[in-house]
């Protein structure tokens, strides 16, 4: 049976693993669910609709699945927080559910949170994202797999970061940021993540090439976006990574309102 400390309050509906173990002074309220394998050290707090998957560990004053901050939510709606498996909260992250009836908040797998990191309601986090101290994900933001948010990092709110994403200390994003670029400053592209790429297993030399291609056309070329659609949409002979950033780029240059917040601009060096 779970491993609850005697000062620990879970409440009676909640569900909870064999093997779980759960700290002094936790707080576990109803219609919770955590898989197996996983730790919640002291303090932690896991509120309603909140499901945690296998093998996450949750460190103290961490509170998942608390009420969005969102001025338009309804307490009596019901929406959720889904994490999966593998993942680390440290000391003080928060997470919260989603704004929305049976809308949710999603956790991916073995991303780290690293202390007092938070991701907003409706936020998707996709798997091996690490979020430094003090990052901040906006609601309705979303970071593509892998993607690393560095100190006091913050995306806005219907904001999307691409995969392999790395990102200068204290910077941040209200403009979205296609997959393999590094963001330096304020809505500010400093050029391709060219380390990430190189370390990347399932990366070839071929597709980081290719990569290197759809950036030159998005950001050198001189072509409003449609046009640098059109000219990587001729490229038929792309593989999966490069095709994933020009479908990036496709998907800003039709996004709809929220989503319409244009393609973060190339940082400018002065000579």
């Amino acid at each position: 049976m779970p491993k609850i400390h005697p000062t620990a309050i879970v409440d009676p509906g909640a569900e909870l693993a064999e093997d779980v173990e759960v700290g002094p002074y936790c707080l576990i309220e109803a219609d919770v669910k955590i898989g197996p394998g996983c730790t919640l050290r002291n303090h932690v707090i896991v509120r309603r609709y909140t499901t945690l998957g296998e093998a996450n560990y949750v460190d103290s004053f961490t509170s998942l699945g608390g009420d969005p901050q969102d001025l338009k939510f309804d307490p009596s709606s019901l929406s959720y927080v889904r994490i999966g498996d593998g993942n680390t909260f440290r000391e003080g992250v928060t997470i919260s559910r989603a704004t929305g009836e049976g809308k949710c908040t999603v956790i991916g797998d073995r991303i780290y949170f690293m202390a007092c990191s938070h991701a907003g309601h409706n936020a998707i986090i996709e798997d091996g994202v690490i979020l430094a101290n003090g990052a901040s994900v906006g609601g309705f933001g979303h970071i593509g797999r892998g993607a690393i948010l560095s100190a006091h990092v913050s995306v806005h709110q219907f904001t999307r970061m691409g995969e392999l994403c790395m990102s200068q200390g204290n910077s941040g994003t209200s403009m979205h940021v296609p997959p393999y670029c590094i963001l330096a400053g304020i809505n500010r592209i400093a050029g391709l993540n060219t380390v990430g790429l190189r370390r990347a297993e399932d990366m070839t030399d071929e597709d980081r090439s290719q990569i290197k291609e759809a950036f030159r056309i998005t950001y050198r070329a001189g072509l409003g976006l449609t046009e640098a659609v059109e000219k990587m949409d001729a490229c038929d002979d792309w593989g999966v990574a490069a095709g994933k950033f020009r479908d990036f780029v496709r998907w800003i240059a039709q996004a709809d309102v929220p989503y319409n917040r244009g393609l973060c601009p190339r940082r400018r060096y002065r000579r």
